[in-house]
């Protein structure tokens, strides 16, 4: 009677690990075919991803180029640095651009050949300040920005004449 007793047991426990295995397996297909699915999921979420990554570049690509498409030299007027309306327009294109990336720029101040060496270097950089400010007003940070003046040091058209000074009065964008 104690060998039948150990038998039912053991038949028992058998028929047990058999059923659990069983259903392990049920829930291992139940698990593989999770798997699949997350792995797919996960395949298309990083496939949306990219092309949204490839989307924005191109868009900078495309503002970056339209910011180069409308120059980088703001010109002002005699003994001026208030930006005219198409220097605004300009700046705006190149602001659009700058928002869109990390870069930095350099805003370089230049003057005509009238005036004193001092006064011309003074000119030159509230031209360029004023760039800049007009940049930091519409969201570029300030720390992206750089600002040097050359006076009358590097002219663009040599010689004498409203048409030469009105070439040197500008601020280049590098």
């Amino acid at each position: 009677m104690k060998n039948v007793t150990l038998y039912g047991k053991w038949l028992g426990l058998v028929f047990a690990a058999l059923f659990l295995a069983a259903c392990s397996s049920n829930d291992t297909k139940e698990a593989d075919a999770a798997a699949v699915t997350a792995a797919e999921q996960a395949a298309q979420e990083a496939a949306a991803r990219e092309a949204e990554q490839q989307a924005r570049a191109e868009a900078q690509r495309a503002l970056e180029v339209a910011a180069a498409d409308v120059g980088t030299i703001f010109y002002f007027g005699f003994d001026s640095s208030l930006l005219t309306d198409e220097s605004r327009a300009q700046v705006d294109a190149h602001i659009t651009a700058l928002l869109g990336n990390n870069d930095s720029v350099r805003l370089e101040g230049h003057t005509d050949e009238r005036g004193t060496r001092e006064y011309n270097l003074a000119l030159g950089e509230r031209r360029a300040n004023a760039v800049r400010d007009y940049m930091v007003a519409n969201g570029v940070p300030s720390y992206r920005i750089e600002t040097i003046s050359y006076g009358e040091e590097n002219p663009v058209a040599y010689g004498s004449g409203e048409t030469n000074w009105q070439q040197n009065r500008r601020v280049e964008l590098k």
